[in-house]
């Protein structure tokens, strides 16, 4: 048996293909320039983190005589925790502003 090839769908099939590369480009791009600050709850500590989920900046705020070292480092654990939530946040939102839009292979 012989089959019929629908030159249309392939070439439909090869667009929605191209279009997802360019979109995967630029959400590739957009997550290593996408930032988002999170401060600790004492706002001791800021951290830079981007889409990706790295660590791009980290300051210590104010006066450290007035910190021991385990009031410090609870407050950057607790920082970096929130900093990779948001890094996950922002990340999950730059997914559905780039590929929303775009029907599922299912629904072709």
């Amino acid at each position: 048996m012989v089959r019929q090839i629908d030159e249309a769908w392939i070439e439909d099939a090869v667009e929605r293909y191209r279009q997802i590369e360019a979109r995967q480009v630029e959400f590739d791009k957009a997550v290593h320039t996408v930032e988002v600050t999170v401060r600790s709850p004492d706002g001791s500590v800021e951290i830079v983190v981007n889409a990706a989920g790295t660590v791009t900046d980290v300051r210590i705020l104010g006066p450290l005589h007035t910190r021991s070292n385990t009031e410090l480092a609870a407050a950057v654990r607790s920082t970096v925790a929130a900093a990779a939530d948001a890094a996950r946040w922002a990340r999950e939102k730059l997914w559905a502003e780039t590929f929303g839009a775009h029907p599922s292979l299912r629904e072709v």
